[in-house]
């Protein structure tokens, strides 16, 4: 496994984690209970400190 393997799979991992922290966030504005999902809060923020710890705290520069 390379590092640019690593790399990408790092950065797949932060945008899955974004797309569900916005989900989370639009099912509460919704009023919906998120607190029973698989990938509630407490865990969303465990994978975001995973990653981050995983790179050291180091984000790759967007390219926009």
């Amino acid at each position: 496994m390379g590092l640019d393997h690593v790399s990408s799979e790092i950065e797949r991992m932060r945008v899955q984690v974004g797309r569900q922290r916005k989900e989370i966030l639009q099912l509460q504005r919704a009023g919906i209970s998120t607190a029973r999902l698989p990938v509630g809060h407490s865990n969303l923020s465990r994978a975001t400190s995973v990653v981050s710890q995983a790179t050291g705290g180091a984000r790759k520069p967007d390219n926009r």
